[in-house]
């Protein structure tokens, strides 16, 4: 599928190498294994894009030791990839090197003078846009400009990373007008690897045109607890074999659109219903079943080259030998995935600011613990000041340990391959935002894609009961809207009723009263379950008689309780087609092909 636009460069230039990803091929769902050709790997499609972008000037094949002109970043071209690596190390300072190694945010939708400051004076390696920079795509694509425009002052010219995390489904942090998808687990319902590479690859198209070069996804973490509230329907299934070849579907489509994807969160966050932002979460398994279970994903995506992997803030006690977190482990990174399996990409830290990251001595003593683990970017939820504890940690480490230096320098290079790989071959304009990005958002190709992939996906379990009786009288009741307004567009004469969302673990008790009033005028009642808060509501129909049909959102694991008493249709997002797709379900328009992603034992 070519890559339209001005964006197109990078898929044109791998077709002129002969790598076109052949869709049929990872379309079976019935395929257990990656063993594609050497040409359709993504990690040789990287490799050979390199090369098919690179025409070396014969005179300097001849003689590897002429000068190469590394004055700026963007005079690359065309030089062998290591002779321009090392050209842009010999002329950037301790500062410029070390500086490769932040990746910072900013409060609110403008970049502040201090960030501008790390990108001019330290060549700022890579900026991080979260959920809070990102309400408005066209403020947030002024800012993504001024970014770049201020890298063309700093060291080199080298321009930093842009990235986000946009998983698509639960995890939107650039919202605006970005589509808004059916998720990872709707497609582990649908099974097919076309979905997910469809799906991966009209994201990374919206947030190319924003000028956002990195994503961190896809989350290949698995539906070991599906209850989970952190990792829930963003986990692709509990099957390992299967999240790595969805993942490795998804990592190619958002290639292809010419954003880098990094798999997370290494290595493996499914097992836990702790959330690392508060704590640091505890999973009490030992190396042979991480090896054989949380790991097997990123075997196969370390086989395929996937650019990026982010380190997870986990405790592996019996694995490691004490509460370290995993990602300042140097057994997690080095030795299992750098050395074991053989993985030389990017690995990036989860946000350093993190409860799960803290350590006894500090930030600066985290920081300093990630690099000597493996990893090779410091990602921050925030600017850091100029003289932070953490960047003097790090820069007097560098002037005075040897094997600091040679390590900082080791992700040095890293990231500068990836840079001339991935951002050399779009060229100084492709890096910054379209004049018009909001022209690339919601495309009606997507759309329709997104819809035909929330049908695909709907799952039905339970008792049978479809369709939905045309007689007597209806109460549907949810706390979305966009669930309620499908179901006035359907059942035009259902009497409706929303509850709240929030909090999620127990219903309002004044809602849930005036619920049950409601119950006595209905004969069938359809309520929609995405938390233990709405399980609370099909309780009370259930107690009450009625004749009960669920539609599951997000995570099904809150509705596999109503199994012997209702007719349940699963969804796995809040979008608007989910919702299409649950109410054709209910009402026989549609039969459900998906199957549930997710141990019913579980």
């Amino acid at each position: 599928m070519a890559v339209t636009g001005r964006r197109g460069s990078v898929a044109a230039a791998a077709a002129a190498a002969g790598i076109v990803l052949a869709l049929a091929a990872v379309a079976a769902p019935s395929s257990c294994s990656l063993a594609h050709s050497e040409a359709a790997r993504p990690g040789s499609t990287t490799a050979a894009l390199a090369e098919a972008i690179s025409v070396v000037d014969p005179a300097r094949a001849e003689d590897p030791a002429k000068a190469i002109d590394a004055s700026s970043f963007w005079l690359l071209a065309g030089a062998p990839e290591e002779d321009a690596i090392d050209a842009l190390m010999d002329r950037m300072d301790p500062a410029a090197r070390l500086g490769q190694l932040f990746m910072l945010s900013y409060g609110g939708d403008e970049p502040t003078p201090l960030l501008y400051s790390w990108i001019r004076g330290r060549g700022l390696g890579g900026v991080k846009i979260f959920g809070w920079n990102a309400d408005d795509t066209t403020r947030l694509a002024t800012a993504i400009r001024s970014i770049q425009k201020a890298a063309e002052s700093g060291p080199l010219d080298i321009p930093p990373f842009v990235a986000t995390d946009q998983e698509g489904g639960w995890i939107r942090h650039v919202r605006g007008s970005t589509s808004v998808t059916p998720g990872n687990m709707a497609i582990g319902a649908s099974a097919w690897p076309s979905d997910a590479y469809r799906s991966a690859y009209y994201i990374g198209l919206e947030l190319s045109a924003l000028g956002i070069t990195m994503n961190f996804a896809p989350s290949v973490d698995l539906a070991t607890r599906p209850d989970s509230t952190i990792i829930g329907p963003r986990a692709f299934s509990y099957d390992p074999v299967e999240t790595g070849i969805l993942a490795a579907a998804w990592a190619r489509g958002m290639a292809d659109a010419g954003v880098v994807a990094t798999a997370k969160h290494y290595p493996g966050h499914g097992d836990t219903e702790l959330d690392s932002h508060g704590i640091l979460p505890v999973i009490d398994i030992d190396e042979t079943t991480l090896w054989n279970r949380e790991l097997v994903p990123y075997r196969m995506l370390a086989a395929e080259g996937i650019p990026g992997v982010m380190s997870g803030h986990l405790a592996f006690p019996k694995i490691v030998g004490s509460m370290e977190p995993a990602s300042l482990s140097k057994h997690i990174i080095q030795d299992l995935l750098r050395d074991r399996m053989g993985y030389d990409g990017l690995v990036i830290t989860d946000d350093l600011m993190m409860t799960g990251a803290a350590s006894s001595g500090g930030l600066s003593e985290t920081c300093e613990l990630a690099i000597r683990a493996g990893n090779d970017i410091l990602m921050f939820s925030r600017t850091l000041a100029l003289d932070d504890a953490a960047w003097n940690r790090l820069a007097s480490l560098y002037r005075s340990d040897p094997s600091f230096k040679a390590r900082v320098d080791e992700s040095v290079r890293r990231i500068l391959r990836a840079k001339l790989r991935w951002l050399l071959p779009l060229g100084r304009d492709g890096i910054i935002p379209d004049r018009d990005p909001a022209a690339a958002m919601r495309s009606a190709e997507s759309q329709e894609f997104f819809e035909e992939q929330a049908m695909r996906s709907a799952t039905v379990f339970g008792i049978p009961g479809l369709p939905l009786p045309d007689e007597g009288r209806t109460l549907v009741a949810g706390p979305f809207g966009d669930f309620i307004a499908e179901a006035q567009a359907r059942i035009p004469g259902a009497e409706t009723f929303r509850f709240s969302y929030q909090p999620a673990e127990k219903a309002d008790a004044s809602e849930l009263a005036a619920f049950r009033s409601r119950l006595s005028r209905a004969d069938t009642v359809v309520v929609c379950i995405a938390n233990p808060a709405g399980a609370a509501f099909a309780t009370a129909a259930r107690e009450s008689g009625k004749r009960l049909y669920i539609v599951s959102a997000l995570n099904p694991s809150y509705a596999l309780g109503f199994s012997d008493c209702a007719t349940v249709v699963a969804v796995y997002s809040y979008a608007r087609e989910s919702f299409k797709a649950a109410f054709a379900v209910l009402e026989g328009d549609v039969q459900a092909m998906g199957r549930l992603p997710i141990e019913a034992g579980s």
